[in-house]
């Protein structure tokens, strides 16, 4: 997905945090907002110093944005934040695939392949 897609300033990702609508599994919790501000969807990504080392954190943040760009459909205009936590080093790709649907379902944004 696009860099455009991406949440970058630090009051962006607390605004969205404030907004408080959030869901949350094992190791992964989102938070949404709408925004009216933007003309397309956006999402940060954190992934703490206690989920591993540098290598281990960006796997994780690649795999993560390669599974968003690939069942996200970017027309709904919200800001997502996901916070990993440390047991999703576990997961294998297709696991965390399952978690993220799980979470866009909950916070009823469209994934590919449904309507």
């Amino acid at each position: 997905m696009n860099k455009r897609y991406r949440v970058k300033k630090s009051a962006e990702i607390e605004s969205i945090i404030k907004n408080r609508k959030f869901v949350s599994t094992k190791n992964i919790t989102a938070y949404k907002k709408d925004n009216s501000e933007t003309t397309n969807f956006r999402y940060a990504i954190s992934v703490g110093k206690k989920v591993g080392n540098a290598v281990t954190r960006n796997k994780i943040k690649r795999q993560m944005r390669a599974i968003i760009s690939e069942i996200c459909i970017p027309t709904f205009i919200v800001d997502l934040f996901f916070v990993v936590r440390p047991s999703i080093i576990q997961l294998s790709f297709e696991e965390i695939k399952k978690e993220l649907e799980y979470l866009f379902k909950k916070l009823n944004v469209q994934i590919k392949g449904e309507k």
